[in-house]
């Protein structure tokens, strides 16, 4: 009975949508994962037997996982050997490594602690294991994956092969444009800092028998953080970082994208970023205190209420992103995420920082050129054109600040072909520099065709560029 209600309720994937063959198939009987049919015999057989360490120290599978870590580059750990070290270092201590592995006798070193400022305030704890750490767990990993990622469901977006933070979004549009126009924001308290180790094993161990493997893993959950020279022990929490802390945090919340599935639930989740899509504000309310106790009950991890909401998706950010109320949402930039790019462009045109334009040009350069790869999606293309015009006007005001005495600006504003009466009433003028660069004389001065023969790249083109292709 409770498993026929169950698939009564499961969840319809919107029509045309590019998860309709990939969710198909993704729920068996009482509402628990199913094999899917391209897993074939001979890997279920695999998951089952003792000998996962073997495959992990492969050949071929150490030679991936080692051209992916030199690709990945990345800071040293706390032994201080960078990725240019690692292939002499593999040469004279693999084999002594590789028989440890096997044996089950390796011991990790401590991770580095690194603290990140994040966005909206505090910092991010992220931790650097070392280089010889970074490879076993990328060897990890890509074994693990081929385990673990036929059991995840279709909408768990987060550090997944062959998925992105875009094609999240594009499904959260997709709920939106359906009807279930409010959204239960959910964010878990420190959910990397706060990861119960008992529980996550227990999850690990349900598809992996080999218990070196499963040994390693626990050391390295337990490996500690080196902090001003002293080694603190880490009893919960898996760090941000290694190559595996991505895939263990899923296996973590997998019990939670099932018990969603099987309520039938319209959610979108990336790592600890939850967005569960519903109709009304009392449906929002109550799904939001149900879910609440399941995760701190079953998952033994912390909703923080502060920034959890049941709200209206364009009242919310997801993913640095937020859409439009429009009966057809139209995904636009979250004003947070402006924000953000505005505080970084005033600090890297910041005027009392002595810096040749050249130089600051170049740097401005390789901020907006990966940050516009990643919010191409935004469908509000004006948003580009306005962030566009304020980065010249910033630069226009550098300028003002570099040419200082009223001489030298009438001379550089006559060289770029203003009438030298326009140049004087610059020159001349008592106004500050970022409200003398939107008058029209320095408009024209330094206007789009100089910023282009500078180098300056453009967001808009930029947008267009990158639209046009996909």
């Amino acid at each position: 009975m409770g498993s026929s209600r169950g698939k009564q309720r499961q969840q319809k994937i919107p029509k045309g949508n590019y998860l309709q063959e990939e969710a198909v198939n993704t729920q068996g009987t009482g509402g628990g994962p199913s094999l899917s049919p391209a897993r074939t015999k001979e890997t279920t057989r695999e998951e089952s037997c003792n000998n996962l360490m073997e495959r992990v120290v492969a050949r071929d599978n150490m030679l991936y996982a080692l051209y992916r870590v030199e690709a990945n580059k990345g800071a040293a750990g706390i032994d201080g050997m960078t990725i240019e070290s690692l292939r002499p270092f593999l040469k004279d201590q693999w084999p002594v490594i590789r028989e440890q592995l096997l044996k089950g006798t390796y011991q990790p070193k401590p991770v580095r602690r690194v603290e990140i400022p994040k966005p909206d305030g505090g910092t991010r704890l992220l931790g650097i294991p070392t280089v010889i750490d970074r490879l076993i767990q990328q060897a990890l990993l890509q074994k693990m994956n081929d385990i673990f990622e036929p059991t995840f469901v279709p909408f768990s977006f987060g550090f997944r092969p062959h998925k992105r933070a875009h094609s999240a979004v594009e499904l959260a549009r997709e709920y939106i444009k359906e009807g279930y126009r409010w959204v239960v924001d959910m964010d878990l308290e420190k959910f990397f800092d706060k990861v119960n180790h008992d529980i996550l094993m227990s999850k690990v161990s349900r598809r992996i028998q080999d218990k070196r493997v499963l040994l390693l893993i626990r050391r390295y959950l337990q490996a500690g953080v080196m902090v001003n020279g002293c080694c603190i022990a880490t009893g919960e929490g898996t760090p941000q970082g290694g190559p595996l802390s991505p895939l263990l945090a899923n296996i973590m919340l997998n019990d939670l994208d099932w018990e969603l599935w099987k309520r039938g639930h319209r959610f979108v989740r990336y790592a600890d970023d939850c967005n569960i899509y519903v109709k009304s504000r009392r449906a929002g309310e109550r799904v939001m205190a149900s879910v609440k106790k399941f995760v701190e009950e079953r998952l033994k991890l912390k909703v923080n209420m502060q920034k959890s909401a049941v709200d209206r998706p364009w009242k919310r950010k997801f993913l640095g992103f937020s859409f439009t109320w429009d009966k057809e949402p139209k995904i636009r930039i979250a004003p947070k995420t402006k924000k953000r790019f505005m505080d970084k462009i005033r600090e890297l045109t910041n005027r009392s920082k002595s810096q040749s334009m050249n130089k600051r040009i170049k740097a401005i350069n390789t901020y907006i050129v990966g940050w516009i790869g990643y919010y191409r999606l935004a469908d509000t293309r004006s948003v580009f054109q306005s962030l566009d015009e304020w980065l010249r006007r910033r630069l226009r005001m550098c300028y003002l600040k570099q040419w200082k005495k009223p001489k030298t600006k009438r001379k550089k504003l006559v060289a770029l072909g203003i009438p030298p009466e326009w140049a004087m009433l610059i020159s001349g003028s008592r106004k500050g520099y970022w409200r003398l660069s939107n008058t029209p004389q320095v408009n024209k001065a330094l206007g789009l065709a100089f910023w282009q023969e500078q180098g300056l790249k453009s967001l808009v083109e930029r947008y267009n560029e990158l639209r046009s292709t996909t």
